[in-house]
């Protein structure tokens, strides 16, 4: 089986740091271009991570025939823009999360992904392929919990830097999209289920105009999932899944490391079981089947309706805050 040809749209440390040296472990993955607005800034990724070609623009990257898929890991606020390029120029595209500023804007993304159902398109929350995410899914899948009731996840770091990005609310900064988005996902991904209606808090920094602490409740129809993100907290993550009958609890449930084992609790009535995954990384794990979705011509494992989902709750949990009731979630 031939690998898929990889083209990563500019030098995010993202990308840089964690996704492309990933990739470049896949099976079916081969990174073959990076491009930057700066020339000499491409060159230098591209040397220091062993890659063939860079180029000083993204139409450059775009118009290579020898890449056949995009990794996007621009600003939020570039997100829909240059994945839609990307596949007007007959690229795959996978996107990083959030998958734009609005889920209005993400519609747009889906509907030029349907204009071009021959090419793939998913936004990159690689957390839910790694093998501890596959594992709770299936204990609660198979009632290993009993019946499904509750979710509490808290995900949080400190940065108050007026340069960095995600305190820079022109660019979709702030906590809600940049780690809120991850106990929201979850909790769709867990109950298998879209929430009925939701109540938040946001605390918004007083310089940076992002929000700095957001709380929020999610009601389902089979019950609530809560969480707290924050951007200028200690840094902390961790996921419980609560059953009538048993708990699971994930140590790091979104940066997984991918150099060292990670542990994932069943507790039941009987017992408390400790599992641990062994080391592999979520990065290489979501490009391989990317490819693979391309490949072999079939669908990709989340389809991109399901990031616009996301933007929908996290739309309304700021509505919520600013109206400080509940509110429903509105569904196509």
């Amino acid at each position: 089986m031939k690998k898929v040809r990889w083209g990563v749209l500019s030098t995010a440390k993202i990308g840089t740091k964690k996704v492309i040296p990933a990739m470049q472990q896949g099976e079916l993955t081969e990174v073959t271009a990076i491009a930057s607005r700066n020339l000499e800034s491409a060159k230098y990724a591209a040397t220091d991570l062993g890659i063939p070609t860079a180029y000083g623009s993204y139409e450059e990257l775009l118009e290579d025939p020898d890449v056949d898929a995009i990794y996007n890991p621009l600003p939020n606020h570039m997100h829909v823009e240059w994945s839609i390029k990307a596949l007007e120029a007959g690229k795959h595209v996978l996107c990083e999360k959030p998958i734009g500023l609005t889920s209005e804007e993400g519609e747009r993304l889906v509907k030029a992904g349907a204009r071009s159902p021959h090419l793939k398109l998913m936004e990159a929350f690689m957390y839910r392929h790694h093998p501890q995410w596959q594992q709770a899914k299936e204990w609660v899948k198979s009632g290993k919990i009993g019946e499904l009731r509750t979710i509490m996840t808290a995900f949080s770091y400190f940065n108050d830097d007026a340069n960095d990005i995600r305190n820079q609310p022109e660019a979709g900064g702030g906590g809600l999209m940049d780690i809120g988005c991850y106990p929201i996902s979850l909790s769709r991904f867990i109950f298998d289920e879209e929430p009925k209606r939701v109540f938040g808090l946001v605390e918004l920094d007083p310089k940076f105009q992002t929000d700095r602490l957001a709380s929020a409740i999610l009601q389902f129809r089979g019950g609530t999932s809560t969480f707290t993100c924050s951007t200028q907290l200690v840094p902390y993550q961790r996921v419980n899944i609560f059953g009538t009958e048993g708990r699971i609890e994930i140590e790091i449930p979104f940066n997984a490391p991918p150099d060292q084992p990670c542990k994932i609790w069943l507790e039941t009535l009987e017992e408390l079981h400790l599992t641990e995954i062994p080391i592999c990384d979520q990065y290489t794990i979501q490009g391989d089947l990317f490819s693979r979705a391309i490949l072999e011509e079939k669908d990709v494992p989340t389809p991109i309706r399901d990031a616009v989902q996301n933007m929908r709750v996290i739309e309304a949990i700021k509505v919520s805050s600013a109206k400080e009731h509940w509110v429903p979630v509105v569904w196509d």
